[in-house]
């Protein structure tokens, strides 16, 4: 099976709000482990055949968020085509402009003009969305437990590229040229152990450990959604007043 990778390299803006740091004053204590990605039918949504993995995640973070919260939104194939489009300027009748996604390219995007979305309101706002450090594991971890999920951006070593769709990457079992990084790849980030953390790439839920994924990731962002991630009563599945969370970001 052919697997594509399309990350751009890590563009810094200096306004990017640092949402570690305020998950940090807020919610300074995590639960050993948080998983919203069991039994989410992850798909692979075009990306065995382009480098579309930005919008694979946008699509993995959705489906995560709304069964979650509401109740399950599957984006299709072509919805994530058509977002990697709107923003990069892919041609999906040709595969012509395949040239992958500077992730800040794509929530800069998403925030401001929203993605595709088929149904009602018909466009997906990002509400907000902040930088963690993908070397602060314990901000990482915030992310996913209170705002559902992390957008992480990650070199991926040649070895893992050969690995079963599914079976760990696991750096530690890599020797020699396999360890060399094969491409930029943006992951969907929505569960975690003591041990590491669970992601979506490829259509399917994976796990690395953290020592793993703190020497290949060189982006993270925190995503705050509220029309994904709020249910009926206005909170988050944890409970959260999504708009007091909402004012510190913009305050930090």
């Amino acid at each position: 099976m052919a697997l594509k990778l399309g990350k751009g390299d890590p563009r810094h803006d200096s306004r990017t709000y640092k949402l570690g740091r305020v998950l940090a004053v807020r919610r300074p204590n995590v639960p050993d482990s948080k998983d919203w990605s069991a039994g989410v039918p992850y798909q692979m949504w075009g990306n065995d055949r382009y480098g579309c993995c930005a919008f694979a995640s946008y699509a993995a973070l959705t489906a995560t968020w709304t069964k979650a919260a509401q109740a399950l939104v599957l984006l299709t194939t072509s919805t994530v085509l058509s977002a990697y489009a709107e923003v990069t300027g892919f041609d999906p009748q040709t595969g012509a402009n395949d040239d992958g996604t500077i992730l800040l390219d794509q929530l800069n995007y998403w925030r401001t003009h929203g993605l595709p979305r088929p149904g009602q309101p018909g466009r997906d706002y990002l509400t907000a969305y902040g930088i963690i450090s993908p070397t602060d594991i314990q901000g990482i971890k915030r992310g996913i437990c209170y705002l559902g999920g992390v957008l992480a951006g990650v070199q991926v070593p040649r070895g893992f590229m050969s690995l079963g769709l599914g079976e760990t990457w696991d750096l530690a079992k890599l020797s020699g040229n396999d360890l060399k990084p094969k491409g930029g790849h943006a992951i969907a980030l929505t569960g975690y152990t003591p041990a590491g953390v669970f992601f979506n790439t490829w259509g399917t839920r994976t796990f690395m450990p953290w020592a793993t994924f703190v020497q290949i990731a060189d982006e993270a962002y925190g995503l705050l959604s509220r029309q994904n991630w709020l249910g009926i009563p206005g909170t988050s599945p944890n409970g959260e007043d999504f708009d007091a969370l909402l004012a510190e970001v913009r305050a930090a």
